[in-house]
């Protein structure tokens, strides 16, 4: 089976075109202006076939007990289609928008993980119990209101150490918008293969990930601009340091994350490489970037590749004209290497 062309959720209107244009597979994020399993309810009822899940909700944001519920009654509603994806988030996002604790988040997500599971496994009858470092469970849940539910939960990992955290205790990761061959392979993979070894697991580990996509044949040139601001935009973040020093983008990196405390948001797009556009984004017309995309085999995550738009400065109509002209490239997805 080759790789499922997915996209982040792009409303119903586009979603029904994209189910019919080959999709097949819709997820979303979350942010101070869009909660994502309301997001998810939305997309349980506009779709019939696809993948749907969060890519990522914010771990956490909500206790295990929130996110097991909340994929319970999604779950119910779109069967066998619902994932659910988590990502720990930025340290400053959960201590000052969430005032919620983020200090070590590897082992704290791999807790979370396994709290989140023992609701989701639960039979009728049983106690809910989980006993982690960070997560304590003992439920008596005295209705039959429970079941097991089989949702694979999948885990945003970049560096390394969540990477490999993906291996030991997710059914998959999720990949960011900004991966490239070399670090998917060189790093990721390598590390999600340690995680799993001495692992018992009769499903095979999931590959999602993101990438960023702007297609525009009147404006190839803005598309182009889109997705270089976007993959600076990203670049600001320190976090993403060890990623930086493996390709050798010191340079252009200090250069755009100048600008981009001076403001310049032009200066910061200029400041990406054609290097960098190439191995991260698929930007241009049309057949520019059907060649981007069907050259980047091992580029892709295995499973699903979500060929995102631009959302950095970039307006809710340009972003569905990025994802409807996306559809195009549907059939240009390569398949996974051997």
């Amino acid at each position: 089976m080759g790789v499922v062309v997915g996209m982040p959720w792009p409303g119903a209107e586009v979603a029904a075109e994209a189910e019919q244009a080959g999709v097949g597979a819709f997820c979303t994020g979350e942010f101070v202006d869009h909660d994502a399993y309301a997001r998810l309810a939305e997309m349980a009822g506009s779709t019939g076939t696809a993948q749907i899940g969060t890519a990522i909700a914010y771990a956490f944001a909500r206790t295990p007990y929130a996110h097991a519920a909340a994929v319970r009654t999604l779950a119910a509603r779109a069967p066998g289609r619902v994932f659910l994806g988590l990502g720990s988030g930025a340290y400053r996002i959960n201590r000052d928008w969430f005032g919620v604790p983020a200090d070590r988040p590897v082992a704290r997500t791999a807790d979370l993980i396994g709290a989140v599971r023992a609701w989701l496994q639960a039979e009728n009858g049983e106690r809910v119990r989980h006993q982690g470092e960070f997560y304590s469970i003992d439920a008596d849940v005295q209705a039959p209101v429970l079941g097991r539910v089989d949702v694979p939960i999948l885990l945003g990992g970049f560096n390394a150490g969540m990477a490999a955290a993906t291996g030991r205790v997710a059914d998959g990761i999720i990949g960011h918008g900004l991966f490239t061959r070399p670090w998917w392979e060189d790093v990721v993979r390598p590390a999600v293969g340690k995680g799993l070894a001495g692992v018992d697991r009769e499903e095979p580990h999931l590959e999602h990930g993101w990438v960023i996509t702007a297609v525009d044949d009147a404006a190839p040139e803005r598309a182009i601009a889109d997705a270089r601001r976007m993959i600076a935009f990203y670049l600001t973040v320190r976090t993403y340091d060890p990623y930086v020093a493996h390709h050798g983008w010191e340079g252009p990196v200090e250069t755009l994350r100048a600008a981009f405390r001076a403001g310049d948001t032009d200066a910061m797009a200029a400041a990406v490489t054609d290097e960098m556009l190439t191995a991260i984004a698929v930007s241009g017309n049309t057949s520019e970037a059907r060649q981007m995309l069907a050259a980047k085999a091992g580029a892709l995550p295995a499973d699903v590749a979500y060929l995102a738009p631009p959302s950095f400065l970039v307006g809710r109509r340009r972003r569905a004209a990025y994802a409807r002209a996306s559809l195009a490239l549907v059939d240009a997805v390569p398949e996974p290497p051997a």
